[in-house]
C-alpha cells in the first residue's frame, strides 16, 4: 500500500448559536469562518481524511499539495515515524510550527484512517484502545450572550444531558471584572453539581488572569484554559503557583518538544495536545506519553471532537472531549451521522478508522477555495 494523492481544500459554514436568532459566520469568533478539508488516497483507493482550522489556510493547502506530497508519495501510509521523519528532514529541519504542523497533522490524521480502514480497527484501538468512550464536555459560553442568556443556555445544555460546560472568558468589554461576574452567575445558577471551565484563548496578560482568578476562586473551576499571552510557560507557572484553579493548556502547539516546555515548567495541570493542530495522532501520542510520565491527564482543548475523541479514549490518560458547537456543525453538515455524545459520553462508533462517512454534495457546496 502507497501514498498516491494528497487532495486539500478550503471550506466555510456558517452555524446556529442556542438562543441567538441570526446564524453566526464561522464557529466561534468572527475570524473563524474557515477550515481545511483533506483527503489522502492510496494506490489501491483507500481515502483517509483530516481536518483543521482557518489559519493560514491557503499556505497550509499549497503545503500539502506542493511540497508534502511530492515528499510522501509512494511511501506506506502505515509507517507514520517514517514519514515523520522525512517530512523534519526535507521539509522542517528546524522543528518549526505554523503552516507544516497544521499540513503535516491533516496528512497524519488522514494517514492513521487509512490504516484503520485496512486493518478493520478504530483509530482510538490503534492508539492503544483503552476504552470505547470518553466523556464530554460542551463549549457553550460565546460572547454572544449577555449574563442572563448565558445562564439560559447553560441550562438548555444540562437539560441536554451535560454535567460540564466551558465559557469563554477576554473578549468581553468589561474586561476580567465582567468575567468574572459572569461566571459567578453561571455558578449561581447551575448549582455546585455541574463542572465548570473558563477559556481565555491566549487573550489575558499574567496581571488580568491572575486578578480574574483571586475573584472567582471560590467557584470551584475545574481548568483555566490557556489564559496568557503566548502560552509563556514561566508566566503560567507562576500563575499557576498563586491560584487553586487548575490551569490547562497545549492545544495549538505544534510539536511535543513545545509541549514539553510546558510540563517540565511546572506550567499546567492538565496538558491539552490537539491531533488537529499538533502534528496529528503521532505526535498527540507522544505528548500524551510525555503527560503520563509526568502523572498528568491530557483533555480535548481547541475543538474537533470526532477527531480528538479517539486521542481520549485510544490513551490511558484521556480525559474530556470538547463538544465544541460550532466545530460539530461541521461534521453535522460535512459527515453523515457522524459521532454525537449521550448523557455526557461519547461512544466511538464501531466503524474502522476515524468512522465517518462523508457526504460528498456536502463537501462541494461549502467549498471555498482553491
Amino acid at each position: 500500500m502507497k501514498i498516491k494523492d494528497i487532495r486539500a481544500s478550503i471550506h466555510t459554514i456558517s452555524i446556529t448559536v442556542p438562543l441567538i436568532e441570526e446564524k453566526i459566520e464561522g464557529y466561534g469568533r468572527a475570524e473563524q469562518r474557515n477550515f481545511i478539508f483533506c483527503e489522502v488516497e492510496t494506490d489501491d483507493g483507500i481515502v483517509g481524511y483530516g481536518l483543521t482550522g482557518h489559519f493560514l489556510a491557503e499556505a497550509v493547502v499549497a503545503a500539502l499539495e506542493k511540497h508534502f506530497l511530492p515528499t510522501v508519495r509512494d511511501m506506506d501510509p502505515r509507517e507514520t515515524e517514517a514519514i515523520h521523519a522525512r517530512v523534519a528532514a526535507e521539509l522542517n529541519p528546524r522543528a518549526m510550527s505554523g503552516v507544516v504542523s497544521m499540513a503535516l497533522s491533516l496528512l497524519d490524521m488522514a494517514l492513521w484512517d487509512i490504516a484503520g480502514k485496512h486493518a478493520n480497527r478504530t483509530v482510538a484501538q490503534l492508539l492503544g484502545g483503552h476504552r470505547t468512550s470518553a466523556p464530554v464536555y460542551v463549549t457553550y459560553g460565546f460572547p454572544q450572550y449577555d449574563r442572563d442568556q448565558l445562564v439560559e443556555a447553560a441550562k438548555l445544555h444540562i437539560a441536554n444531558g451535560f454535567s460540564r460546560l466551558k465559557m469563554v472568558v477576554a473578549v468581553d468589554e468589561g474586561g476580567w471584572r465582567e468575567d468574572a461576574a459572569r461566571i459567578r452567575a453561571v455558578r449561581d445558577g447551575v448549582g455546585d453539581d455541574i463542572d465548570l471551565m473558563i477559556d481565555a484563548n491566549y487573550l489575558f496578560s499574567p496581571v488580568e488572569a491572575k486578578m480574574l482568578c483571586r475573584a472567582v476562586e471560590d467557584c470551584d473551576l475545574t481548568w483555566f484554559e490557556e489564559p496568557l499571552h503566548q502560552n509563556d510557560a514561566r508566566a503560567l507557572a507562576d500563575l499557576r503557583r498563586a491560584t487553586s484553579i487548575p490551569i490547562a493548556a497545549g492545544q495549538m502547539e505544534g510539536h511535543r518538544w513545545r509541549l514539553r516546555e510546558l510540563v517540565e515548567s511546572h506550567a499546567v495541570d492538565i496538558l491539552q495536545p490537539n491531533c488537529c493542530y499538533n502534528g496529528g495522532f503521532t505526535e498527540v501520542r507522544k505528548a500524551a506519553h510525555l503527560a503520563q510520565a509526568y502523572n498528568l491527564p491530557i483533555a480535548n482543548g481547541g475543538g474537533w471532537p470526532q477527531l480528538n475523541m479517539h486521542v481520549m479514549a485510544g490513551l490511558m490518560n484521556g480525559w474530556l472531549v470538547e463538544w465544541h458547537l460550532g466545530i460539530v456543525e461541521i461534521f453535522e453538515t460535512l459527515f453523515v451521522d457522524p459521532p454525537r455524545p449521550k448523557d455526557g459520553m461519547i461512544e466511538i462508533a464501531d466503524k474502522p478508522g476515524l468512522g465517518l462517512t462523508l457526504d460528498p454534495d456536502a463537501l462541494k457546496e461549502t467549498r471555498v477555495a482553491p
